[in-house]
């Protein structure tokens, strides 16, 4: 199997791109697939570059046995659209900005997060930030629910 690369973006890397990053990372580790999936995330902007992850994303994603600590954040670089297989925006704001800013041969490669959700049936992960508990709850469970399709995709892809 050909080690497949996925980036998540999100504005400033620290909610919902570092969640999707530490739960897909740590899907890969339980379905054997370690060397065979690299998964990183960015933001669009440069606000937190070098910042942990939000407090209340890894408080709740560690109720879940997702550990967020260890990440930090960054902003989407020029070489990442020629490096990642995959660059999954996490709503339509990430997504046109990519397309704005991504070489054209590249743009087969942007996707909405969302498109590998099973369950659930949203455009958008919506930003948690300025919200309560129950927003960061919504975001996992949307991230959850994409990175298992993002699973069954890996699994199913010629090689």
């Amino acid at each position: 199997m050909k080690k497949y690369h996925i980036l998540f973006v999100c504005t400033g890397n620290i909610c919902r791109s570092r969640t999707a990053d530490g739960v897909l990372r740590k899907m890969v580790v339980d379905q054997g697939l370690i060397g065979h999936v690299e998964v990183d995330s960015a933001g669009t902007h440069d606000y937190h570059v070098g910042e942990v992850p939000d407090g209340r994303s890894q408080q709740h994603a560690l109720q879940r046995g997702y550990d967020l600590s260890a990440l930090r954040a960054r902003q989407v670089q020029t070489d990442d659209f020629e490096k990642f297989d995959l660059i999954l925006a996490l709503d339509d704001g990430h997504l046109k900005i990519l397309q704005k800013i991504c070489p054209p041969q590249y743009k087969i490669k942007l996707h909405r997060f969302t498109e590998f959700c099973t369950r659930h049936q949203s455009p958008d992960v919506p930003d948690p930030y300025y919200g309560g508990p129950r927003g960061f709850e919504h975001v996992l469970d949307l991230v959850e629910d994409g990175c298992r399709g993002l699973v069954d995709h890996i699994c199913t892809r010629p090689t």
